[in-house]
């Protein structure tokens, strides 16, 4: 487990020597002390990686995937211990982060074989003596600025993306887990990437801010990946418009979660189970709002219940544990602000509606019915493990309440009507649609929302668009 930040393939201190904690969320014990890097810093960084890229950039697509590859193998052989820091600095059930492991090593894997694919065009011209090309290019040093809740897979997602078309990266990973991006350049490392091609910044808090706005202000980053809330996605859209930067956004959700009538109710309770309590809650794309249609509400809350109360608290490391503890107390309190204000709504607590304990980070999964929609949970996103549900009565009801609000990431639909299916899908406005399947997420599909939870699509064939500029080239005077 390393303690320093990583630049130009070498581990490196903060300049002003400072470091901050990093503690584990089941047990509040400080388990890593990492540098807390600032501006000053963040300026190394810049100049090593504009520096690597011309090199970078000038390998051949097959070279650049070779590195790649290694890095993937050498993640497959180290998947348990990279599982267990995870749990160890995020908190989630090991199973889970075993999961996110072999998620993480996934684009690794198909950005390695995808960067070999950027093609160009040649386009008909409508003159003898000319010809018309398209080339793809890179746009040269990206930041990554990286959440908790997917250490692993947030950062080769974006990365993994990056290199394999040739731009060098600066990633800046969340100040409650930079284990997991060290441990992944220490494999980086050992796959024999060159210098400044993969860097690792880390700060605490205080210094993230600026760290962000002075990646905004550089001339020198040319793209920015981002995945987190709307409130600081849109402080770097406002920060990067001095430089014109080139974004791609991640933001928040508020995934609505359908269930019709004629829906396999076991199947759907099935789902809430896996979309909504993985990581215990804490997913960009978790149901936020179940929707229930009248016909089928009771049945399938008793159904629901039976299955979260099988849920087991714990901490992670526990085989036995299904459910981790939230990433801080912070995040604990906003569950029970919204369990508190939906109850003053007229919502009843079918199961859960607690915390063990003032300090604890541990939340206990939960269920409201008779919820409002104008409650805090319907209409901000909870990012922990409850669930409160909605009455509606007819289906053009539910789409309705579905899009009441400023984000369109995820949604889901359960049903077993074929042309309903295809009805809501084209009306929800999100980005995502989950059909009678919650686990949507792939390496090979196009990762993204729509509305104010970002633009640009990370993963599949089209992961690698925002890392490439589009060069145009006018050939004349040819004499064919």
């Amino acid at each position: 487990m390393k303690e320093k930040a990583f630049r130009n393939n070498s581990w490196v201190d903060a300049h002003s020597g400072k470091t901050f904690d990093v503690l584990n969320p089941s047990t509040g014990k400080v388990i890593a002390r990492v540098p807390d890097q600032n501006t000053d810093d963040l300026l190394d960084y810049i100049k090593d990686a504009d520096w690597a890229f011309n090199k970078w950039r000038s390998l051949t697509a097959e070279n650049r995937s070779n590195f790649l590859k290694k890095w993937f193998r050498l993640i497959e052989e180290n998947k348990e211990d990279l599982a267990k820091l995870i749990t160890i600095e995020n908190g989630k059930p090991l199973a889970d982060a075993r999961a996110e492991v072999s998620y993480s090593a996934g684009y690794v894997e198909w950005f390695a074989e995808e960067g070999r694919r950027v093609y160009g065009d040649i386009i008909p011209s409508g003159s003898t003596s000319k010809r018309y090309l398209v080339l793809k290019q890179p746009v040269g040093v990206t930041g990554m600025i990286t959440p908790w809740n997917f250490p692993s897979a947030m950062i080769t997602r974006k990365v993994a993306a990056a290199l394999a078309v040739g731009c060098t990266t600066i990633i800046k990973p969340s100040e409650e887990t930079p284990l997991s991006a060290l441990a992944l350049c220490q494999l980086a490392q050992q796959a024999g990437f060159p210098d400044g091609v993969i860097n690792v910044l880390t700060c605490s808090k205080g210094n993230a801010p600026a760290v962000g706005g002075a990646m905004c202000n550089s001339p020198i980053i040319s793209k920015i990946s981002f995945t987190g809330s709307t409130y600081v996605g849109k402080i770097l859209i406002k920060n990067s418009a001095e430089t014109v930067k080139k974004l791609s956004l991640e933001l928040g959700g508020n995934a609505p979660f359908i269930v019709f009538n004629g829906a396999d109710l076991d199947l759907a309770v099935k789902g809430v189970i896996a979309g909504k309590f993985r990581c215990s809650g804490q997913t960009c794309i978790s149901p936020n709002r179940l929707l229930v249609q009248c016909e089928i509400h009771d049945e399938f809350v008793e159904k629901l219940k039976g299955a979260v109360s099988k849920l087991k608290l714990g901490d992670g490391m526990d085989s036995a544990c299904t459910q981790g503890p939230l990433i801080n107390r912070a995040s604990v309190d906003k569950v029970l602000e919204h369990i508190k204000d939906a109850v003053s709504k007229g919502a009843k607590i079918v199961l859960g509606g607690k915390s063990p304990g003032q300090k604890s980070n541990f939340m206990e999964p939960t269920i409201l019915t008779n919820v409002n929609v104008n409650c805090l949970c319907c209409q901000d996103e909870t990012f922990g493990p409850l669930v409160p549900i909605v009455r509606f009565i007819e289906e053009d009801d539910a789409i309705l309440i579905a899009n009441q609000c400023t984000s369109g990431l995820a949604s889901y639909i359960f049903s077993s009507d074929i042309s309903q299916i295809w009805r809501v899908s084209e009306k929800l406005q999100t980005g995502m649609v989950g059909i009678n399947d919650a686990a949507i997420s792939a390496v090979q599909v196009p990762f993204g929302g729509v509305k104010e939870s970002g633009y640009g699509r990370e993963g599949s064939k089209y992961g690698v668009d925002d890392y490439l500029n589009i060069k145009y080239l006018c050939m004349g005077e040819l004499n064919i």
